[in-house]
């Protein structure tokens, strides 16, 4: 974020070191002036008057942990920001670009052509069958067999786990994290300054499907999300795709909102 012409104050925060990890990335020569701020007493001060907040708090999954294993913890850490967020700078949306990031790279590479040309949208959720890359939509049009668009969305729903054990259990999807995030701050930076038609996959508040919260297609301008997208026309396999994950998206959902109402 440090690179991005469109930032011109950064704020660190976390619960501890970043005044040291402020100083270095200060000595990056772009616009951007950064401050860091340490614990929720210096939370107020680091929110305050910010356009875009990104949050890579939590704790990374283990070989033969779930995401669900991570609830409660990384739950209750984005719980506790998104309260400050909602106080000091109130717009809120989740990332799905990470699986945009996978599904391009994945689709260019069995196709066999330029992944800079490349753009596949992803619907559903981020944990394993609930996402839904949207491979017949992709572009520029390859012509894949089925059981080449099985293999690559079965890898898409694994993406995090091929990582994780390749980490052999020191670490989980941090560095492609980190690109899919800074590739969607772009994109809401674009969008609060007025650029025209940029549209991104988001998990937001939706009506695409009967389900309350869903990854689609969103066009992002001044206030954030403009408009909500739908999924287009969907392929068969898709179609299947879509009903397979409802219910698992709905049950993450519920225990979303609940933990949300706790006080």
């Amino acid at each position: 974020m440090k690179l991005n012409p469109l930032v011109s104050q950064l704020a660190l925060s976390d619960i501890a070191n970043t005044p040291g990890v402020a100083a270095d990335v200060s000595h990056v020569n772009s616009r951007a002036e950064v401050a860091g701020y340490v614990g929720e007493e210096q939370l107020e001060k680091a929110l305050e008057g910010c356009d875009l907040v990104i949050i890579p708090a939590g704790v990374p999954r283990k070989p033969g942990m779930s995401r669900d294993d991570l609830f409660n913890v990384n739950a209750g850490i984005v719980k506790g920001l998104c309260s400050a967020i909602a106080k000091y700078c109130p717009t809120l949306f989740g990332v799905a670009t990470l699986d945009v990031v996978r599904a391009k790279n994945f689709y260019a590479e069995k196709a066999k052509i330029n992944v800079a040309d490349v753009n596949v949208p992803v619907g559903g959720g981020h944990a394993g069958i609930t996402i839904l890359p949207l491979f017949s939509q992709a572009t520029p049009k390859a012509n894949l067999a089925e059981g080449d668009i099985k293999v690559l969305t079965k890898r898409m729903q694994d993406g995090d786990t091929e990582v994780v054990e390749a980490k052999a259990g020191k670490g989980s999807a941090t560095l492609s994290m980190a690109y899919a995030g800074a590739i969607f701050a772009d994109a809401c930076l674009k969008g609060l300054n007025g650029v025209p038609h940029v549209v991104e996959c988001s998990f937001v508040q939706s009506t695409v499907t009967e389900l309350p919260f869903f990854a689609s297609k969103v066009r992002l301008r001044k206030n954030g999300v403009e408009e909500v997208l739908g999924l287009s026309s969907l392929s068969e396999y898709e179609k299947n795709g879509l009903e397979s994950l409802k219910p698992e998206l709905k049950a993450s959902i519920h225990k979303g909102i609940n933990f949300a109402n706790q006080s």
